[in-house]
């Protein structure tokens, strides 16, 4: 797995999406001239919407390229295809339930086998839920004060509609797949569609 060593704040402040979206509570520096001191062409507005939409979910070009992939062949637009793709990963869905504090604790918390999928521990962070899928914390993981004080720090994160959320019983159903209008963050996924379709 790669590791990305740049600083979030800076990363956010140049491909202008809020650090809210990453799950870092700190606002950065508001910088007006930052994004407007050149002209950016066509490619560039594309790249950088590519580039947001794998910063957000932490996918590396191979694999994003595959959901792009993926996205052409299902029915309706690749655009939103592909957030739906990025947004039913397990990882993102772990953040989403409100367990993890950034979409990268959550790819932690998945990988050391921390939450079950229908019953069954997965361990794959790129995992895609489906709908009818119940995702919950693992017993043996419920007692773990890690997780209690999660919990409590993400109290007021409001949970997606396509998400049926029991945080009694440690556990949330996907009753619908994700859509665009779900997002908590801008993004024009037409220009990605224009990047891989030159």
């Amino acid at each position: 797995m790669a590791i990305s060593r740049e600083p979030i704040l800076k990363r956010c402040r140049y491909l202008g999406i809020s650090p809210m979206v990453m799950g870092v509570s700190k606002e950065s520096k508001k910088n007006p001239n930052a994004n407007s001191r050149r002209k950016v062409s066509e490619y560039g507005m594309q790249l950088k919407e590519k580039q947001k939409l794998k910063f957000i979910y932490g996918v590396l070009e191979k694999p994003f390229r595959h959901y792009f992939q993926l996205a052409e062949k299902m029915e309706g637009k690749a655009g939103d295809n592909l957030v739906t793709l990025c947004e039913s990963r397990l990882d993102n869905v772990v953040y989403r339930m409100g367990y993890a504090l950034t979409r990268r604790e959550a790819r932690q918390l998945v990988s050391h086998r921390h939450f079950t999928v229908n019953g069954n521990r997965v361990n794959i962070p790129s995992y895609r839920v489906k709908v009818g899928d119940v995702i919950e914390l693992h017993e043996k993981s419920r007692s773990s004060a890690k997780f209690k004080d999660v919990l409590e720090q993400t109290t007021g994160r409001l949970v997606p509609l396509w998400l049926e959320s029991d945080k009694d019983n440690f556990k949330a159903k996907v009753v619908r797949l994700p859509e665009v209008g779900d997002l908590d963050y801008d993004t024009q996924t037409h220009l990605i569609v224009e990047l891989y379709s030159k």
